[in-house]
């Protein structure tokens, strides 16, 4: 994927797709689901996954809402093993079975993240590691596929050493480990308590490394500096909504907003020399990802909208009653 994205500028490197908007879990912090959507349509989300490939997509990682819900999940993971692009999901976790792991191999996925926020249960996650550690057991047993652990810290986690305790859980079922920083509503930055900040420290011994400390770029994030970037989403990296728009990214919903079977390699090379204003203060890991190998060539000459968004003009996430 790396060595490809070197020779190349004018292709995707990463793209999430969402088949599913619905989530079968209410974590009070998330803004990508809600409770009411349906699955979209297999043979649509097989289009988009055939036009990806066209644009040269080398990574295609489903994520949610939960895709789980999505009951043909795996001929999605299959297309996208068809057309030789590694297959990727993030998943909750809660739905994970031996039977459903074994259709997981069948489909040939690639790469399994679960996201776990604490060691128990409370009212701003249920993703914890009480609920979720027989799910581990059951992947660690039968997965074919790597599997990636990621915890968090900031955002006013309420024991942030949870995510210790997760990590090296994790590392003991033979799975690596990562970190994330929890943002606000539009992927900026949420400063980290020095408590936070040392279990930080403490993580990045564990012995897993993720890209995103490769890169560099968390170390700024957790320190609240500004990071000095070129961010390339729309072009290396797509977020592509379950209406099948192309967005810069989960959080920046709205731009560029142009369908996807509408985009081409143009609309790449545009968005690749397109500065993002919301970039110095962005903690969106796998745009940085994407992002990191494009930083030393290519200045960006033109502007986004994103800087004259008018307030009545932010995007609305949709999301669960009462929220």
């Amino acid at each position: 994927m790396i060595g490809k994205g070197l020779l190349s500028t004018d292709h995707i490197v990463q793209a999430h797709i969402i088949p599913m908007r619905r989530c079968n879990l209410a974590c009070t912090y998330c803004n990508e689901y809600d409770d009411v959507s349906k699955p979209v349509d297999v043979n649509i989300m097989m289009e988009r996954v055939d036009h990806l490939a066209r644009l040269g997509a080398t990574l295609i990682m489903i994520s949610g809402g939960e895709p789980l819900l999505h009951p043909e999940l795996e001929k999605i993971i299959a297309r996208i093993r068809h057309h030789g692009r590694i297959a990727g999901m993030i998943t909750n976790g809660y739905l994970l079975m031996p039977d459903r792991i074994q259709r997981l191999n069948d489909a040939k996925l690639d790469h399994l993240q679960i996201s776990i926020d604490n060691v128990m249960p409370d009212d701003v996650s249920k993703k914890s590691l009480k609920v979720l550690d027989k799910k581990l057991q059951m992947l660690a047993e039968h997965a074919d596929f790597h599997v990636n652990i990621n915890s968090v810290l900031g955002g006013g986690t309420k024991n942030p050493d949870d995510a210790l305790v997760i990590g090296r859980r994790a590392l003991e079922l033979g799975f690596s480990c990562t970190v994330g920083i929890i943002h606000d509503g539009h992927g900026q930055l949420k400063p980290l308590g020095e408590r936070e900040l040392k279990v930080y420290r403490e993580f990045k011994q564990l012995g897993q490394r993720s890209f995103a400390h490769f890169s560099g770029f968390q170390e700024k994030v957790v320190l609240g500096q500004t990071i000095d970037w070129r961010c390339r989403a729309g072009a290396r990296y797509l977020y592509v909504c379950e209406e099948g728009l192309v967005h810069y990214c989960s959080q920046q919903r709205g731009f560029p907003g142009v369908p996807l079977l509408e985009y081409t390699t143009e609309d790449v090379k545009r968005e690749y020399l397109t500065k993002k204003d919301c970039a110095p203060h962005c903690t969106i890991s796998c745009v940085h990802m994407t992002s990191h190998m494009d930083y030393w060539r290519s200045p960006q000459t033109l502007e986004s909208g994103l800087n004259s968004r008018k307030p009545e003009e932010e995007l609305i996430n949709i999301n669960v009653a009462g929220r």
